[in-house]
């Protein structure tokens, strides 16, 4: 189960959620969003954690919600899940340009 975490305070790390959520069951993985573009890749303050099994991530939401955590409290919820494909849904291909229903490249 994949569960969105919101309201992270900047100083979090990826170890100290895994830490909180491993009270609850078994945590496949820990993602902190950063900046890319900043110098240090600062913390977004939200992230994602995707856990075994969808009860031990049901009980881990409604146990962690409200949670303070570093001083901020968390907002903690079922996230949709991960896509395999990038561009799914998208009207564009790559780079924004309108796709073409034969493949053929459109010229400017």
């Amino acid at each position: 189960m994949n569960i969105f975490v919101g309201n992270l305070s900047l100083d979090v790390t990826d170890e100290e959620l895994r830490r909180e959520f491993m009270a609850f069951g078994q945590v496949m993985s820990v993602v902190i969003m950063d900046d890319k573009y900043s110098c240090g890749g600062q913390s977004r303050g939200y992230g994602f954690v995707e856990m075994a099994s969808k009860s031990e991530g049901e009980a881990a939401i409604i146990s962690l919600q409200g949670k303070i955590l570093r001083g901020k409290v968390i907002d903690v919820i079922g996230a949709l899940p991960l896509s395999p494909k990038r561009d799914t849904g998208s009207l564009h291909g790559k780079r924004g340009r309108p796709s073409t229903s034969k493949g053929s490249q459109i010229r400017y």
